[in-house]
């Protein structure tokens, strides 16, 4: 079995979920970058659309034996790595903490990020024709809207400590950081959302999330302005 490579984009939420795993498995892997923007966007040209006809990030292609195989979506990728490399696991031993955990995933991977990933900011401004202070506002509200009631469930449930689900990293909190870096790249205020923010930061000091971070990927771009 050879090493997985991970098809994917520095700033892509679900790409940063992936490559947290990775590292919090201390999996091998090799990137090979598919720029979301630059010319038209090299997600929707055919060489990758070969890998995964639906022209999103990521994808992880893993070689089994003689056969290459091809894992879309980031919630089944991580899915997989937990059940090929289980240790450290990220789904608790208790079918009732890993249904916790599974739904504070999933409310930030189905009900927060679907909204505003870049294909709907994109076909809000281009064909919408939606101005950039209309499609601020629109990514605020969504962000403001779910966590309000994350920060609500999270800061009054007994197994939140430093992490989502105690102390030790989980599904959960591979969604959530990802999540957190994003709001503060669209300059989204967090001051109401304390229990998000500590454990997004707690998470932060962590090696593997520290080390997924956009800015330390290969195909990191300098933040505008910067020399």
């Amino acid at each position: 079995m050879s090493d997985p490579t991970l098809h994917g984009y520095f700033r892509s939420s679900a790409s940063y979920r992936v490559r947290i795993a990775l590292a919090l498995k201390a999996i091998p892997f090799d990137q090979s970058p598919v720029h979301l923007v630059r010319d038209g966007g090299e997600h929707l040209k055919p060489a990758y659309r070969a890998i995964n006809p639906d022209g999103l990030v990521p994808s992880l292609t893993h070689s089994v034996g003689d056969q290459t195989h091809v894992l879309t979506q980031s919630l089944a990728i991580i899915d997989y790595l937990d059940e090929v490399y289980p240790e450290p696991p990220l789904l608790p031993r208790i079918a009732l903490d890993r249904a916790y955990v599974r739904s504070v995933a999933l409310q930030v991977a189905c009900d927060i990020h679907p909204v505003n990933n870049l294909r709907v900011l994109k076909y809000l401004s281009g064909t919408l024709g939606i101005t950039d202070e209309q499609r601020s506002a629109w990514y605020r509200h969504w962000i403001e809207l779910g966590f309000a009631s994350l920060e609500k469930r999270l800061s009054v449930d007994p197994r939140v400590a430093t992490l989502v689900f105690g102390d030790t990293p989980t599904l959960a909190d591979l969604c959530l950081v990802p999540q957190v870096w994003n709001a503060r790249r669209f300059d989204v205020p967090l001051d109401a959302y304390p229990t998000i923010v500590r454990i997004a930061g707690h998470a932060m000091s962590l090696p593997a999330f520290a080390a997924a971070e956009p800015s330390l990927q290969p195909d990191a771009e300098p933040p505008p302005h910067s020399a």
